[in-house]
């Protein structure tokens, strides 16, 4: 088993559960587990409104939410159902609420109801649009704890855990089957297996802001804008964490490094990869406009919290300081398409996960049960 981020480790808890004799290690190559983008994030578990109907991330959301809810009261792990409001704030942007709707009831998202401007302003007392969904399934909890207990459960069953092993160091490991959740690293992996070219990772930063203390009581669960489906980008939204902080982002631009938690950090290997990636230039010649707007969003934290104000007319760039970082695996084609739903890759008796994007953290464990599946089918 390599990967010690959520993924991993509630694939090797599951896969220790089903064969209590068999010996499962895992390898981790950092010093500490959940070490990226299981640490890095903003903790909302997600209801299931987005993904499209039929769709893995669809099914895997719903369940594994529920599944997530369940087991942090079984062992006293963060979690608040705080709510979501997704707000229309312009005419134009109805349509795409309507379609929200639509996806959102054929996924069975748990409560959800549409909600007129009046409406909104009882939810979200500090938030102003014309219509929104409201999502009060959706929540917030602590993911690198719940990694963390996932790994006690693991090492608990008799599995092992290796840190500061990294797979790529000429590594021999016996084993029957071997399972990859590598996020930033899993096209590396994959492709020195015998896997297919593609889709690649390209890294991509997303910054947050934080609102000074002061203020954070502004929002009381999360406040997001409607998405443009044609665009690869996430948009401003707010999310009260359950430490109470309360963050505005993330924002998207491809990083020098798939650690690239500052936006000055380079790796040549990690940058080289992105630029010879013809996905990577075919993105950007899709979405130029939006890319040099997601750009100038990382650069000036008052364009962030100006679209954030649109939703939420009280805030001020003043009210806003830069607040935390997050790379995400983003799995590109040679078209420059986002891969969008979770991809596993069979190569001999391997089991990849070549592309985990969110809502993975909160289908962890029921997409452990398809990875578990696969590797002992």
């Amino acid at each position: 088993m390599v990967g010690g981020g959520i993924l991993g480790l509630a694939v090797a808890r599951e896969l220790k559960l089903r064969e209590p004799d068999a010996s499962v290690c895992l390898l981790e190559a950092e010093d500490r587990l959940a070490a990226h983008q299981s640490s890095h994030n903003s903790g909302v578990v997600h209801a299931g409104v987005y993904y499209a109907p039929g769709s893995l991330r669809a099914k895997l959301c719903v369940e594994g939410a529920g599944r997530l809810r369940d087991y942090c009261a079984e062992h006293g792990l963060p979690w608040r159902a705080s709510g979501k409001l997704i707000i229309a704030t312009d005419e134009r942007e109805i349509p795409r609420l309507d379609e929200l709707e639509r996806r959102a009831r054929a996924n069975g998202v748990d409560g959800l109801t549409r909600v007129d401007a009046a409406e909104i302003a009882e939810i979200e007392p500090a938030a102003r649009g014309l219509s929104a969904l409201h999502s009060p399934a959706t929540a917030v909890t602590d993911f690198a704890a719940i990694a963390g207990a996932f790994a006690q459960d693991f090492e608990a069953a008799g599995g092992t855990i290796h840190l500061g092993t990294p797979a790529f160091d000429d590594l021999q490991v016996a084993c029957g089957k071997a399972v990859f959740c590598a996020g930033l690293q899993s096209d590396r992996l994959a492709r020195a297996r015998g896997g297919s070219p593609e889709p690649r990772i390209v890294p991509i930063r997303g910054g947050y802001l934080q609102v000074r203390a002061e203020r954070a009581d502004l929002v009381r669960g999360n406040v997001y804008p409607v998405p443009d489906p044609d665009l690869p980008f996430l948009g401003a939204h707010l999310t009260r964490t359950f430490d109470g902080a309360l963050l505005i982002g993330p924002t998207a631009m491809i990083a020098g490094a798939r650690d690239a938690y500052r936006v000055s950090k380079l790796r040549r290997r990690d940058l080289g990869e992105t630029l010879r990636w013809p996905g990577t230039w075919a993105l950007m010649r899709h979405h130029w406009r939006a890319s040099l707007g997601e750009a100038a969003n990382s650069l000036r934290p008052a364009r962030l919290a100006e679209q954030a104000a649109r939703m939420l007319p009280d805030l001020t760039a003043a009210d806003v300081v830069p607040g935390p970082s997050g790379v995400r695996a983003q799995a590109l084609d040679r078209r420059g398409n986002l891969v969008e739903d979770f991809l596993i890759e069979r190569i001999g008796d391997d089991v990849h996960v070549r592309n985990a994007p969110s809502p993975a953290a909160t289908s962890s464990l029921a997409l452990a049960d398809l990875v578990a599946d696969q590797a002992l089918g």
